[in-house]
């Protein structure tokens, strides 16, 4: 007679091991339950489904490199009264990103952008999406890096294989001549073919201020916002009222 063991081991043997982890418990509970046989293969097929799709959420959260996870279940819009819920749940049908489109988060800090930023990026990354999440100075400094090594081409390339690009704390920092002209070819790859959501404490009109060079500075703001949703977050500091109140 065959063993669970063995027809598991076959399972294994087909890469589907979610399967042969819970054959033994699921045989048990198809018997408990009278399950026909239509119904047990069925609940097979699905075990393997689901644990592959838990798998691929896994890897992609990883890949994605968010610091700290932040949904948007957790978001507290009666703090923050200049964006409404409806407004962000109305981005969840994920049009933007099939649309190329981006969204900039515009405000002082501690107002809820990043929380806003990775919330919806994290609902993308369950939706199927691949997200990848980084500061616009650790982003402008990859950048660098590889341009001095010759590499800014394939670098720029392996970002476009995501569809959705989160860069967090724009103009918190000046760039130089040669962090600018690498951010625009970034930026100019993106446009119309992937989605950016960007963060950043300045409006358009003082994006000068740290890209220094006003000529790279417009189209790269032209391009930003030509296929855009742009929300204007106000308010004091929700992080600076949580260490005051306690």
């Amino acid at each position: 007679m065959t063993s669970i063991d063995a027809v598991a081991h076959k399972y294994r043997v087909l890469n589907c091991g979610h399967l042969a982890h819970g054959l033994a418990a699921l045989l048990s509970a198809a018997e408990a339950n009278a399950l026909s046989y239509l119904d047990l293969v069925e609940q097979l097929v699905d075990l393997e489904l689901q644990g592959r799709e838990t798998n691929r959420l896994a890897a992609n959260l990883r890949k994605a490199g968010i610091p700290v996870i932040k949904r948007l279940e957790e978001f507290d819009y009666r703090h923050q009264t200049t964006i409404t819920k409806r407004q962000v749940s109305q981005l969840l049908d994920f049009r933007f990103l099939e649309e190329r489109a981006n969204l900039v988060f515009i405000g002082p800090p501690g107002v809820g952008k990043t929380h806003l930023a990775v919330g919806i990026g994290l609902k993308a990354l369950e939706a199927g999406y691949k997200v990848l999440f980084t500061t616009a100075l650790g982003l402008v400094e990859t950048l660098e890096l590889t341009e001095l090594r010759g590499e800014l081409k394939k670098k720029i390339a392996g970002l476009l294989k995501f569809d959705l690009l989160i860069i967090d704390e724009l103009g918190y920092l000046p760039m130089n001549r040669q962090g600018l002209y690498n951010l625009f070819q970034l930026i100019n790859g993106l446009y119309e073919y992937r989605s950016v959501i960007l963060t950043t404490n300045k409006d358009f009109t003082n994006w000068g201020e740290f890209f220094r060079d006003e000529n790279v500075a417009v189209p790269i703001v032209d391009r930003l916002i030509h296929h855009s949703h742009v929300f204007m977050l106000g308010g004091e500091s929700y992080r600076l009222k949580q260490k005051i109140g306690n």
